[in-house]
């Protein structure tokens, strides 16, 4: 039996921006994600983090090089069969939540889903119901984003990424709005989805989250500087 293709992988990624004058942000990046991985990737402003977990959840497209998203090549696909491949492999969570405001919690955590031919209104509120329970927010469905404190908005946000059951769960700067509290709380909330199978790849630059994943991976200048095993799985 063959083993399971890395849940993620970037093979001498290269990222450049600007026509005339053109400025290289990510320099022959190789990478791979196991399955019920945990990750994170730090490194300082500038270093092409952020650009990084883009190129890998295929939001950008790479100037050479390649991603494979659970061993599917994606530089080929056209944009409808990226956002698919997207839609039914991924969630993202960003560092601000991006929640309409006019839609409940409930109604937001399903936005994702109601995208989806396959899969039932009267499912998807199920299934957003249940996750948002399972963050703690079982009694606030009901409530706008304006309602709702910082942590539990990024729970909400959390919620709508992982509610269409996704493999891969990539985050930039979750905590990166959230007081201490808040922040160690969506911590946990990412090592229980990884102790569930869930490939996790966060961009961070808090050195105590970096330090709760399975490995860290250090950029500087656009260039993988280190890769550090931080822990077991949690």
């Amino acid at each position: 039996m063959s083993a399971a293709p890395p849940a993620l992988e970037a093979r001498r990624l290269v990222r450049d921006l600007g026509e005339e004058v053109r400025t290289r942000i990510l320099h022959d990046i190789d990478l791979a994600v196991a399955p019920g991985e945990f990750v994170s990737v730090t490194g300082p402003s500038g270093s092409g983090k952020s650009t990084l977990l883009y190129l890998l959840g295929a939001l950008d497209r790479p100037t050479s090089g390649e991603v494979l998203i659970e061993g599917v090549a994606t530089s080929h696909l056209d944009d409808l069969a990226r956002g698919t491949l997207r839609a039914e492999r991924l969630g993202f969570v960003f560092q601000f939540h991006f929640l309409l405001p006019e839609f409940t919690a409930l109604e937001n955590a399903m936005i994702p889903m109601l995208r989806r031919r396959d899969l039932r209104p009267a499912e998807a509120r199920r299934r957003a119901g249940d996750v948002l329970a399972s963050l703690g927010l079982g009694d606030l469905l009901g409530r706008r984003p304006t309602q709702l404190s910082g942590g539990q908005q990024q729970r909400v946000a959390i919620a709508r990424a992982i509610a269409h059951r996704p493999r891969i769960l990539l985050a930039d700067e979750p905590t990166g709005n959230l007081d201490s509290a808040a922040g160690a709380q969506v911590m946990e909330i990412f090592e229980q989805l990884v102790r569930d199978g869930m490939t996790v790849v966060m961009v961070t630059h808090e050195a105590s989250y970096a330090a709760r994943a399975q490995r860290e991976i250090r950029l500087r200048d656009g260039r993988i500087v280190e890769v550090v095993a931080v822990s077991p799985a949690a």
